[in-house]
């Protein structure tokens, strides 16, 4: 992981002073994932990550998945939230080391919630205002939530996720420069792609402050994402990743 990608442990450490960390609850921690090296790839590597679970009260929330959300409007089991967060470029290496850099940049988007029992249900919009890509994301999911024991509980987690055609363009194409270079042929995405996935974790209490969490999730890639050669001569329509977690909890 480069130093770019850990924006969000480096804002908020300096958003937040010493003396307000009273009124913050949630989970600080560092966890380790074996991912793709970039979207679409087949080639895995292991990186360090963050992990980050924050709320202030019923307020602000603060996660690497869903960023920085404002809890703008809570009517029952409703939630409306705006949110900053950060959409991935891509790092270009391996079989794609002669191509151009993406850089990523940070997101604004809008996000409607629902509460019902052990399920959470959420859809969600974004935009990049920052870096190379451009364009927009959707992403409608579902997570529940199981306990095993007093100390151990469960999650599950399927999602569907659409980008429209400039958001495919910037992460798949390949130009003509790209072309040359690489030897690939060039590809100009004529529409939007889906991306279907499911993920799970377990998280278990060594101590009232400490606890563990092992992660898996998979993704598969659709349509003008799947068709470009960066994927479907390169990598992969599959992308997994799995990893673990250390967490401080207050």
């Amino acid at each position: 992981m480069t130093l770019k990608q850990w924006w969000p442990a480096a804002v908020l450490s300096l958003a937040i002073a010493p003396q307000a960390w009273a009124q913050w609850e949630g989970s600080l921690g560092a966890g380790v994932l074996y991912a793709p090296d970039y979207l679409g790839s087949d080639d895995y590597d292991t990186q360090l990550w963050p992990s980050i679970n924050l709320n202030y009260g019923d307020t602000l929330s603060i996660s690497p998945r869903s960023g920085m959300e404002w809890h703008a409007i809570r009517s029952g089991d409703w939630t409306i939230s705006p949110f900053i967060g950060y959409t991935f470029g891509r790092d270009n290496q391996g079989d794609i080391a002669t191509f151009e850099e993406v850089d990523g940049g940070a997101t604004l988007g809008l996000r409607v919630a629902l509460e019902q029992g052990q399920w959470q249900y959420s859809l969600a919009g974004s935009t990049p205002v920052s870096g190379d890509v451009e364009g927009a994301e959707f992403e409608a999911s579902a997570a529940w939530r199981l306990p095993l024991s007093e100390r151990a509980f469960f999650t599950f987690s399927p999602s569907v996720g659409y980008a429209d055609e400039e958001w495919t363009e910037s992460m798949f194409s390949v130009s003509n420069s790209d072309s040359l270079r690489s030897g690939i042929a060039p590809y100009n995405p004529d529409g939007g792609s889906w991306r279907l996935g499911v993920s799970s974790s377990l998280t278990y209490a060594l101590t009232p402050q400490w606890s563990a969490t092992g992660f898996v999730g998979t993704g598969y890639l659709t349509d003008n994402a799947s068709d470009s050669p960066i994927v479907d001569d390169l990598g992969s329509d599959w992308q997994t990743v799995t990893g673990v977690s250390l967490n401080y909890n207050f």
